[in-house]
């Protein structure tokens, strides 16, 4: 079945089901610990060419649909960052998302070349071809990791989490310059290097730049102008980081590093409306996850992978037990205090994900001779470092010693309340259990702060709001409202409440 012979309302019908049949995949992979990326992927293979026969083979297309994710993604991962998580490991985070993955792309290319011109010879790349290929599968993804972490209500130790959201959501900009690099030098021939590497240091200092200063307005347009229907504030929002993008490429900068940054900025500044935006953000991020992993499943036809399978396999577990802890060893050598388990561990948590397969399309749109061998032997090593670390990630974790397996007290799901971002008020809700009653029943015998109050108490599925005097039981969910973040985390160790 071609795209292009079907009616518009039989691809709206089959997009339809392709979402909901992932949907459902996805919700599956979580009881099982199965990133929800592979089953993403699967879905879109089961009904590819090689399936149930949608033929979707256009590389631009499937490129165009990636780009578009891939900035939603980056925006939306700039703006859950806070400033005051990543602080204390920004400088491990900015060495891991630019050094590590240039060493992840040098020692991975070198042991190409040589795996392909000495041993499996089916396919000879060159130098340049081979750290081309590396440069595709240099960058992390770690949504689905984290997805699994969240379902299993895994908690890591020495601030790992976000160490590992901040390298994952920053590196892939990196792993696009190399790749976009790589591809100029093949292109232009070898004696253009001091050409390329200009190129190289200008497109990472326009868009950092960019991507600061375009945030940083982008803040101040958003404060300033004046919608009467706030249901609009959101579509801006998604305007603004195309705006970026565009703005950034046509700069001659890197539109994707200028895309998380910007997000950056926003997600940490004030604006009118934020909530509301950060959850739309939220459900489109997941929204073209799953659009661009159905893609990219669709446009690779399986019984090809079947001719990488012997060096798609050994390039994976290359970068996996050799590359890949290499480099983060080195990055990460200088940091003392950093335990050596947690390193290890950061080493483990190195999934490729779907930006290197989008990355892929880049060869196969610039007519690289061996573009097609490419894609597929990426595609198949972010199957095999799926399969392989993205399950056993929480079993790592707890083999390491790294990991809480009891899920936190403090959750957020009865209450769906939300304060204005203007009241300097943190909002969370506890559940009550029997050694939070061990000074008496009363909410005044709890050693709660003067500064926070209990507004609001769930029995059963009864809501009411208490007094002082009000007597509670184990179970019970109550709605509490802090001053400030301090003040919120100074409640928490009253109760003995782990976070």
């Amino acid at each position: 079945m071609d795209f292009s012979t079907i009616t518009i309302e039989s691809i709206i019908l089959t997009g339809s089901l392709l979402l909901l049949i992932s949907i459902f995949a996805g919700k599956t992979g979580y009881r099982f610990g199965v990133p929800t990326l592979v089953l993403f992927l699967t879905v879109g293979m089961i009904f590819g060419v090689d399936g149930v026969g949608l033929n979707f083979s256009s590389p631009r297309a499937a490129q165009f649909v990636g780009v578009i994710a891939l900035n939603i993604i980056l925006f939306s991962g700039g703006m859950d960052t806070k400033f005051l998580d990543i602080k204390p490991v920004i400088i491990q985070g900015i060495i891991l998302s630019t050094m590590g993955v240039l060493l992840t792309a040098v020692i991975t290319g070198l042991f190409i070349y040589l795996l392909t011109q000495h041993v499996l010879t089916a396919i000879s790349f060159s130098l340049l071809e081979a750290l081309l290929l590396a440069s595709v599968m240099s960058s992390t993804d770690s949504a689905s990791v984290f997805a699994i972490l969240g379902a299993r209500g895994l908690v890591l130790k020495q601030r790992l989490r976000p160490l590992l959201e901040l390298e994952s959501g920053s590196n892939d900009p990196m792993a696009y310059l190399l790749t976009i690099t790589f591809i100029q030098w093949i292109l232009m021939g070898e004696g253009a290097l001091w050409a390329v590497a200009g190129t190289f240091v200008l497109q990472l200092t326009i868009g950092a730049a960019l991507g600061y200063a375009l945030g940083w307005l982008a803040v101040k347009l958003i404060n300033k102008i004046n919608i009467d229907n706030e249901s609009l504030y959101p579509v801006l929002m998604l305007t603004i980081l195309f705006i970026v993008f565009s703005v950034t490429d046509l700069a001659r900068g890197n539109g994707y590093l200028a895309v998380y940054i910007s997000g950056l900025v926003v997600g940490n500044s004030k604006f009118i409306h934020k909530k509301t935006s950060k959850k739309f953000m939220d459900g489109m991020t997941w929204l073209f996850q799953i659009v661009m992993f159905l893609t990219l499943g669709l446009f690779v036809n399986p019984a090809e992978l079947l001719h990488i399978f012997g060096i798609g396999l050994a390039i994976g577990l290359f970068m996996i037990f050799i590359s890949r802890p290499i480099a983060v060893w080195m990055c990460l050598a200088p940091f003392r205090k950093m335990t050596i388990k947690a390193k290890n561990y950061v080493a483990w948590v190195g999934l490729r994900g779907a930006a290197p397969i989008l990355f892929a399309t880049y060869p196969l749109t610039s007519g690289i001779e061996y573009g097609g061998e490419i894609f597929n032997i990426v595609f198949f090593v972010t199957l095999v470092s799926l399969i392989i670390q993205g399950t056993t990630v929480p079993v790592v974790a707890r083999m390491l010693g790294l990991a809480d397996v009891n899920k936190p007290e403090s959750k957020w799901s009865s209450f769906e309340f939300e304060l204005s971002d203007e009241i300097k008020s943190n909002v969370s809700e506890i559940i009550v259990t029997k050694k939070h009653l061990v000074h008496g029943h009363r909410i005044m015998d709890m050693p709660i702060p003067e500064n926070t109050l209990v507004v609001m108490v769930k029995r059963d599925e009864h809501y009411f709001v208490p007094t002082g005097s009000t007597e509670l039981e184990p179970d019970d969910e109550l709605l509490i409202i802090s001053d400030n973040e301090q003040s919120l985390k100074e409640t928490y160790e009253k109760l003995e409440i782990k976070v």
